[in-house]
């Protein structure tokens, strides 16, 4: 498989506008090239003197309804679609502005996103891109939940998920991640709900930008969305994106091989946490050094 060795961003600024799904507020938002060893940051540009934060595991601040992360008083919050896209398609340095606290939610999936990246075009930088390389094992379970990494040559995820309905049971995804394997069979695929549970969000004042235009809605039969599902198995690999935009957080790109089951938003982060604790059992790489 092919990695790309030199940081990456964005050649030229894109922008996008949507509701956020759960404040259903409208929302502005731009993409705009950034430096060797910027990172991901989000400003917000709506706020006296518009303060930033960097997206990164140590600014994570709920993990509840979704991935939100803060700094001194700036708060973003559903960012797992954009890092997905960044981190399928290898975007290492971004700055994305936007004029409200939550990321537009578009179509539910990281399609948008990874559209507008593709439109602007992608820049090679000067500096290599470092990776966190893993040695040994790590792994936490609980309550049948389970998040695991081990030593590959590559970032590849397996992914598992269970539920008690007609059109999900048991259903499993394995990929390599690169480019193109992202675009084509991560990146389209959409968020989903049940019926009662989104009703019972809006009840509270939740998901109110929330609609069949952008989340996969069953009841007890079926989906029901009229265009119904974009893959037969949409549901493990929309886990699998927004796992995607969970482990970027880890600030760099990982050279192993990510086996999840039944984890969400929390428990990602609580793995992120413990990866952190056991630094021997990784390596950091700059791409060229051996």
């Amino acid at each position: 498989m092919f990695i790309h060795l030199q940081q990456r961003t964005i050649a030229k600024p894109v922008s996008c506008s949507g509701v956020g799904v759960h404040s259903g507020k409208a929302v502005a938002l731009t993409i705009k090239p950034a430096p060797v060893n910027h990172g991901i940051r989000f400003v917000r540009t709506d706020l006296p003197d518009k303060p930033g934060v960097r997206a990164h595991f140590n600014a994570v601040v709920d993990t509840s309804l979704a991935t939100v992360i803060g700094d001194n008083g700036c708060i973003v919050s559903t960012i797992e679609h954009l890092m997905a896209a960044f981190a399928g398609l290898s975007i290492d340095n971004a700055l994305v502005e936007l004029d409200g606290y939550e990321v537009p939610i578009m179509d539910g999936s990281a399609s948008v996103f990874t559209s507008l990246i593709r439109a602007a075009g992608i820049k090679e930088e000067s500096g290599p891109r470092c990776f966190f390389v893993i040695k040994e094992p790590i792994e936490i379970k609980e309550n049948g939940k389970s998040v695991a990494i081990y030593p590959d040559s590559t970032f590849r995820i397996s992914y598992t998920i269970e539920f008690d309905h007609p059109m999900i049971r048991k259903q499993s995804f394995s990929l390599e991640v690169s480019d193109n394997i992202f675009e084509k069979e991560i990146a389209r695929a959409r968020t989903f709900g049940f019926f009662h549970e989104v009703e019972y969000m809006k009840n509270y004042g939740l998901a109110r930008g929330g609609s069949l235009e952008n989340v996969v809605v069953l009841d007890k039969e079926g989906v029901l969305n009229s265009e119904g599902l974009r893959f037969k198995d949409e549901f493990v690999r929309h886990k699998i994106l927004d796992c995607l935009g969970d482990f970027s957080l880890l600030g760099m790109p990982v050279l192993g091989h990510l086996v999840v089951k039944k984890s969400g938003h929390a428990f990602n982060h609580a793995f992120l946490k413990q990866f952190f604790t056991q630094k021997k059992s990784w390596d950091t790489l700059i791409a060229g050094d051996r």
